[in-house]
């Protein structure tokens, strides 16, 4: 069984995730987007604290306030920057999305070292998470599906009672809708969607009640 440790962090109010086997003490960092010193302590005690060895350095995509921290988290542990090669542009250019945002970035690319697809499997511990690609939020968004554990960490793809936006670059709304209604609805209804941004949903919430997907 694969616990979840969720940590909400300043910029742009993101959720990092770390995903763990707390009996053989592997973890996969998700999402890294600490960008003040409190938070990468908070992130660092708690791997400690855990006893943890992280393998996996995984992005659900690779827009800034997600991806801010990656190149720490894979000096810090020795771990390659797993993500799908379609958000590699995006990766090219954390500098100018920092400009974007109007937030400060080291002038330093985020590099993808493990390209992950549709359908490949991430092993952590006895657990394992799945891959869906989701694009329309970026052309490289991917979920991460635990069935085992009835759990999909969705990153900016779908939020409680709302979606991600597409209106940054490479993003596209009627993609966006059609993979979330035919990769994620189709989920069981008790799937938890653990989101980049905000609280848990379920899966039967959304497909029953959100009204971008009627």
């Amino acid at each position: 069984m694969l616990k979840v440790a969720r940590f909400g962090f300043y910029m742009f109010g993101i959720n990092t995730y770390v995903v763990y086997d707390p009996e053989e003490k592997e973890a996969a960092i998700i999402d890294p987007g600490m960008s003040r010193k409190q938070e990468f302590d908070a992130l660092e005690k708690f791997i400690e604290r855990e006893g943890l060895k992280v393998t996996h350095l995984i992005n659900t995509h690779l827009h800034i306030d997600h991806a801010i921290a990656d190149n720490w988290v894979k000096a810090k542990y020795g771990v390659p920057v797993e993500a799908h090669a379609d958000d590699a542009m995006l990766g090219e250019r954390i500098k100018q999305q920092a400009q974007m945002f109007g937030v400060q970035a080291e002038d330093v690319a985020v590099e993808i070292d493990r390209p992950l697809k549709e359908g490949d499997i991430i092993k952590i511990g006895s657990g394992e998470l799945k891959v869906v690609h989701v694009p329309g939020h970026s052309p490289g968004s991917i979920c991460l599906y635990d069935e085992a554990d009835s759990f999909v960490i969705v990153g900016d793809a779908l939020f409680q009672g709302s979606i991600g936006r597409t209106d940054l670059p490479g993003g596209n709304h009627r993609q966006l809708v059609d993979a979330i209604k035919n990769k994620l609805l189709t989920l069981p209804k008790e799937t938890m969607v653990l989101s980049g941004h905000g609280d848990a949903t379920t899966i039967g919430r959304e497909w029953e009640s959100n009204p971008y997907l009627v």
